[in-house]
This record gives structure tokens, C-alpha cells and sequence, in this order.
């Protein structure tokens, strides 16, 4: 499918109009309901914003780098006129009165968004998307398989054609997982680099947080360059006059990569469709004469910070409400030392390596409904996006393949810590 990038391209050199993309968008998502991806949209709005982009670019203006192109976010971001539910039929009725920062960065590069994705009743599972506003989202691939979660409709959205770019939240691999399970590529960018005002509960205040290591907010789309432009209209610092300088990546060509890769982990063993899909991912990356380096970075030990992460993650919701932690002082502390002492041992790592690939899950998508996945537990999902998710790093996740049943296959891209674009890049040239 034609990427956002290419679509704005076509915009603004007059080979298609925005009128044109957006008519034939809304269409796809009127005849995709079985899908179940996109929940709510707003037709008028969304067609009389792209008559505006069309008559922009006929009076040569200045145009952004999404301009004209239509998108949907994730139903957990404040669009003014817009329902914000969190799959929660407490809040169905909630209409936001203004726009998340996110949402106004994105139209300021041109976007137009139309509509919102599904998600899992308050963001609360990563490995489905499923809630009693909008019922349950189903994988384009398989409608009887999960979309993941709780970006599950931005993902399946992607997957099914239903938009042209996504907007996501990542907490437990909520952005990764969902862009594995339905074959389209997920970002979690460094922690902090893209302000979440308006991604916020509905009725409660936003309070900037000064412990960002573990929610992050990021785009989905069908390819890498996709997620480039992206994150470079949406992250930087939240007051204006914001700006987000990237730091180039530190290769163009594949063969100059160093990668690390562990491709399974008996926490979390990947099936059989899984590895084949990632050593064929390797021979690739070798025969490109790209460096390998194998095994975890020195000093890791990863079930001791999967565990590690399991109790950030306690934190995190106690911090915003959720059970109070039973947590002494003493072991707050060590658990703070613990994360940091991480993060540290994977940017030292970052020295000598340029990039960390993995699994993004040990499974392809799953029956709706499972309990137990391939003889692994649920929560086993969760190991191989926490290390990236404890320590702040940069994690895409990529389609690599499908299986004989026609499911999508995925690696993650680990990156140093604020050097998005090496990942980004490394993925473009790996699909390239």
C-alpha cells in the first residue's frame, strides 16, 4: 500500500488531490467494519479540511510534510469534537473541547485527521483489543486472530488500509506488540521526546510527568520513512517555540551496521514460525556484509530486568492512581538504582553496536480469547519488549515476513538512547 510520505508527495506535485486520498479512505472504512479498526470519524470535518489543502496547494504555500494526508489516532488522544472513551463506558458521552498536542503537531504538518482507532478498555492489555463502547477489533490477516493491544485499532487500521498513519501509546509494549501482530511498523521513541499533554483520562488533569521512563507516545505506519516524518513534526519540548533536531543516524549503508542479536530466551521462547522468520532476518543482515554481534549486552541479565520492569510498571500505576504500591523507601530506591543501572549498561553497550535486534514478540497472532499462547503463559508477551520499555530506548517493531498461514512475522529494532533515526534508518535499509 502507498505510505503517508508518498501520498503528501503526490499532493503537492498535483498527481492526486487530498480530496481525492480522503474520499477513497472514509470509503474503505465504511465497507471495512469487520475489521473494527476505526470506531469513530468525522466526515464533513475531514472532507472540507482536504477541499482546504487542495486550495493551498494551488496557491503554491507553504506546505507541510503531511499536507492533505488523512490519518486517525489512537481513542486515548483529545480531538477537539471528538469522543474521547477510552474504551470505557464510563466516559462514551466525553467529548473533548480541544485538541492533544500531539493531535495539533500533526495537523500543523498538514495531517487531517479523520477518526479514531480502537483500543482495550483503558489501555489495560497488550495482547488484545477489546472493549464494551466499540467491541472488539479483529486482525485484517485473520479475522478470528488478536490485533494485540491497546494500540490494536491503530495497527489493524494500517493493516486493513483504513488509514495512512497512526498515532499510538506505548506502556507494555502497546504500540510494539499490536504493529508484530498485524505486520505494519511501531514506534516507542526515547522516553520523553514527544509531550503527552491530552493524552490523559477523560476528566482528569494533565500533569506533565517527571518520571517518563515507562508511557510513551509514537507513531505506527506501513513503512519506516513513515515513522521519520512523524516523529520529527511531533517530538521536542512541550512549551513553544518547541523544535526536535534528530540525531542523524550513524550509518547510510546496511553493511555498516554492527547489530546485536539474541533471537530467544527460555523466559520466552519463540515458536517455530517466529525463528525461522528471524534467522532468515539474520542471514540477510549478514549477507549485507552488516557486522553481528551476538548475545546480550555485558552485564545484563534478562529475566532479572523483565522482573525489574514488572515493577515499574506497579509503580507507574500507583503513581497515577491506580493500587498503592507495597513498596518500602528502601526498595523504591533500589528499584530507581536498578533502571538506571540498565539503561546504562545498554548505552555503554551502544558504544560498539549500532543497533539491537530481537524478537518483538515469541508469537504471531493468536486466537481471540487465549489464555495461554503456544504452551507459554499470556504475560509472556511482555519479556521481550521490556527491556526498551524499562530503559528508555528507542524500540520499532518491523514486519519481516508471513507464515504458511499467512500471518505477519516481526523483529524489534533497539537504538541508542535518543538516536531514533539510526533505528529508523537501519529499518528503511533492512527493507530496502
Amino acid at each position: 500500500m502507498i505510505t503517508a510520505g508518498e501520498i503528501a508527495e503526490r499532493i503537492r506535485t498535483g498527481r492526486t488531490t487530498s480530496r481525492e486520498v480522503t474520499e477513497h479512505l472514509l470509503a474503505r472504512i465504511a465497507d471495512g467494519t469487520e475489521v473494527n479498526a476505526v470506531v469513530e470519524v468525522r466526515r464533513e470535518h475531514a472532507l472540507a479540511a482536504a477541499d482546504r489543502a487542495d486550495a493551498l496547494v494551488n496557491e503554491s504555500c507553504g506546505l507541510g510534510p503531511l499536507h492533505g494526508v488523512p490519518m486517525t489516532v489512537k481513542d486515548c488522544f483529545d480531538v477537539a469534537g471528538m469522543h474521547t472513551t477510552w474504551g470505557n463506558p464510563a466516559f462514551a458521552e466525553y467529548i473533548a473541547d480541544r485538541d492533544a498536542l500531539v493531535v495539533e503537531r500533526l495537523q500543523r504538518a498538514g495531517a487531517i485527521v479523520v477518526g479514531k482507532s480502537n483500543v482495550h478498555t483503558m489501555l489495560a492489555d497488550f495482547g488484545q483489543t477489546v472493549n464494551e463502547v466499540y467491541g472488539r477489533t479483529n486482525n485484517p490477516a485473520d479475522l478470528t486472530r488478536t490485533v494485540g493491544g491497546s494500540s490494536g485499532g491503530a495497527a489493524a487500521a494500517l493493516a486493513a488500509g483504513h488509514t495512512c498513519l497512526e498515532y499510538g501509546s506505548d506502556l507494555v509494549g502497546s504500540i510494539r506488540l499490536p504493529a508484530a501482530y498485524c505486520g505494519v511498523y511501531g514506534l516507542k521513541p526515547t522516553n520523553g521526546l514527544v509531550p503527552q499533554r491530552g493524552f490523559q483520562v477523560p476528566g482528569t488533569s494533565y500533569l506533565p510527568s517527571e518520571l517518563p521512563n515507562l508511557s510513551t507516545i509514537g507513531p505506527l505506519a506501513r513503512n519506516a520513512a513513515d515513522l521519520r516524518i512523524a516523529l520529527r513534526v511531533t517530538g521536542g519540548t512541550e512549551t513553544p517555540p518547541y523544535s526536535y533536531t534528530p540525531s542523524p543516524p550513524r550509518h547510510a549503508r546496511l553493511q555498516d551496521y554492527r547489530v546485536g542479536v539474541v533471537l530467544d530466551h527460555p523466559a520466552a521462547p519463540v515458536t517455530s514460525e517466529v525463528g525461522a522468520a528471524l534467522s532468515d532476518l539474520v542471514d540477510r543482515i549478514a549477507s549485507s556484509g552488516a557486522k553481528i554481534v551476538d548475545n546480550w549486552p555485558t552485564g545484563v541479565e534478562p529475566a532479572q530486568q523483565a522482573e525489574e520492569f514488572g515493577r515499574q510498571v506497579e509503580l507507574f500505576f500507583a503513581l497515577h492512581g491506580g493500587e498503592p504500591t507495597e513498596l518500602t523507601v528502601d526498595q523504591l530506591l533500589a528499584t530507581e538504582r536498578n533502571r538506571l543501572a540498565a539503561r546504562t549498561k545498554w548505552q555503554q553497550y551502544f558504544d560498539d553496536v549500532d543497533v539491537f535486534v530481537c524478537p518483538t514478540s515469541f508469537t504471531v497472532a493468536f486466537p481471540h480469547g487465549s489464555t495461554a499462547i503456544d504452551g507459554r503463559p499470556y504475560e509472556a508477551q511482555a519479556f521481550w519488549i521490556a527491556h526498551a520499555a524499562l530503559t528508555g530506548h528507542p524500540a520499532l517493531s518491523i514486519p519481516i515476513g508471513r507464515t504458511s498461514r499467512g500471518l505477519p512475522t516481526a523483529a524489534q529494532v533497539i537504538g541508542p538512547w535518543h538516536e531514533d533515526d539510526t533505528a529508523i534508518s537501519f529499518a528503511e535499509l533492512l527493507a530496502d
